[in-house]
């Protein structure tokens, strides 16, 4: 085993998604006065994951395929997570024809998922049996389906669409985090939070304070889930029940079935390449807890 050098404790360098989603956690880490303790950098998920596998960040969210891609250098906090066991309302296909009907159409995916686009492609073609045309382009959804029969969109843009803010009429909207529960069965797993095994190496201690942090900081906004929405319809275009809604229908946790549901996704998706079919998803080790493969768990077959 690798021996890293101990070095002087500092702030931990700490990632968090300026979407909707991670408010509640950002929202706790306020309450609870746990804000303080870190050097806090806010971005989107794909320019987060990036900094976390270069060694910009020391502790942050990663979208799961970038966290398979780089499972040698990276540890799951285990409990947190962002994902959903059936509807997400924030990551959706919206599409002028049944999904059916999109093989060789043109399929716009959004710049700032890598997950959601992935589980998408998934989907159209495992599932639907479609073979689209896609490209890359920035998230707006106007301008994505005026260049696409669909586009898959994430996030606050992936929210107003599955509340029906659309760019035209007639246009339907598919929820990813429901698609795959009604495939599979399982939960869906968008980002983990991870540490770098490096930092984790000469900073245990931080890295335990920061994953109890993060517990704390999720219990707390889910416990007043009421008064989160509330502050945040303050500056969003959502009514607070709609905000309420939302963060409880997202899946904070990170433990048994949403790791069924990892390896699901794995089984489905190694075959790219990607990453191989036997990744390991360690998770930071606590009283009771071992690190725990991926291929532990039984895997649902079709």
């Amino acid at each position: 085993m690798t021996e890293f050098p101990r070095v002087p404790r500092s702030r931990p360098r700490v990632g968090h998604i300026q979407f909707l989603n991670c408010l509640p956690l950002y929202w706790g880490l306020v309450h609870t006065g746990s804000l303080l303790d870190l050097e806090l950098t806010r971005d989107t998920p794909e320019k987060l994951s990036d900094q976390l596998v270069n060694g910009d960040l020391d502790i942050g969210p990663i979208t799961l395929v970038e966290f398979l891609r780089n499972a040698d250098q990276l540890v799951a906090l285990p409990d947190i997570a962002v994902g959903c066991d059936g509807p997400v309302m924030s990551c959706e296909i919206v599409s002028r024809v049944p999904l059916d009907r999109l093989d060789g159409a043109k399929v716009a995916l959004g710049s700032t998922s890598r997950t959601s686009v992935r589980l998408a492609r998934l989907l159209l073609s495992e599932r639907f049996g479609v073979r689209p045309d896609y490209f890359t382009c920035e998230p707006d959804l106007e301008r994505m389906m005026d260049e696409a029969d669909a586009a898959v969109v994430i996030g606050d843009l992936g929210l107003r669409a599955y509340l029906r803010n659309l760019p035209e009429p007639g246009l339907e909207v598919h929820d990813l985090g429901q698609l795959w529960k009604e495939w599979t069965g399982l939960p869906f797993v968008m980002a983990v939070w991870a540490v770098r095994r490096d930092y984790l190496a000469q900073h245990p201690e931080t890295v335990d304070e920061v994953h109890r942090a993060f517990l704390s900081s999720r219990d707390l906004a889910l416990e007043e889930v009421a008064k989160v929405a509330e502050h945040a319809a303050r500056w969003e275009v959502f009514e607070p029940p709609v905000l309420e809604r939302y963060f409880t229908t997202l899946d904070f946790r990170l433990a048994g079935r949403q790791l069924q549901g990892v390896e699901e996704f794995v089984r489905r998706t190694a075959a790219t390449g990607d990453y191989p079919a036997d990744v390991r998803v360690d998770l930071l080790h606590e009283p009771g807890r071992d690190r725990e493969p991926v291929g532990d768990h039984e895997p649902v077959r079709d």
